[in-house]
């Protein structure tokens, strides 16, 4: 016998599902305003909801910290996954991923301090979405240098060090420099120094591996 869901029960999902991105857009409205130290109080204010309803949505502020990451995650991503599509030259595919990514970090300097530390309230030591997004962008580059290094004859084992080694590099530049008031350079000069690391690192691990490139070297000609 097929039982036929019950009305109510599917009504009630998709009114908890568009309260759930009330609540989400409230929180990164929040957190864009007044930083990590923003309270559920405030949040549920900003959605015209009374604070109970965020726990009837959410288990626990835990739970609301990590899908308010998760939406962080989302806009990055809306504006950094183009700029991760290899396209033109290698150098000017390093230069604008970085640009984009730092660019993106000053806009939002409050969001970004988000996915790191979570709300005031319950700091976090670890981000399942933080750190999955990490994973996901460093797999796709070396995914990039693995094919790379092999279609030129070269040995592609190194392809997801250096990925990996990459990420870390301007995960920890850009942490740091935010996160010190007193921090000796700009932002343009820890742009260029990001670039110009990111571009020596691959220049001396291509040739290394018996490819010599340039500022000019198009990514369609490696391989």
């Amino acid at each position: 016998m097929v039982v036929e869901p019950d009305g109510r029960a599917t009504r009630w999902d998709g009114h908890k599902a568009e309260r759930r991105e009330l609540i989400l857009d409230a929180a990164i409205e929040a957190v864009s305003d007044e930083g990590a130290q923003v309270g559920v109080q405030h949040i549920a204010a900003r959605a015209g909801l009374p604070r109970s309803v965020v726990y009837r949505i959410f288990r626990d502020r835990e739970d609301l910290d990590e899908q308010i990451r998760a939406r962080i995650v989302e806009r990055l991503m809306t504006e950094l996954s183009p700029a991760l599509t290899p396209r033109g030259t290698l150098q000017e595919w390093v230069n604008g991923a970085v640009q984009t990514y730092l660019g993106w970090v000053m806009e939002f300097p409050r969001l970004h301090q988000f996915l790191g530390s979570g709300s005031a309230s319950r700091r976090t030591t670890g981000s399942r979405v933080v750190t999955g997004t990490k994973t996901a962008i460093a797999a796709q580059l070396a995914e990039f240098m693995n094919d790379t290094l092999r279609d030129s004859g070269a040995d592609p084992s190194v392809a997801e060090p250096l990925a990996f080694g990459l990420i870390g590099l301007v995960d920890g530049s850009v942490n740091r420099w935010v996160s010190n008031p007193d921090a000796a350079v700009s932002s343009t000069q820890l742009g260029k120094f990001l670039a110009d690391a990111i571009w020596q690192v691959l220049c001396c691990t291509l040739a290394r591996e018996g490819l010599s490139i340039t500022s000019e070297t198009a990514l369609d000609d490696l391989g």
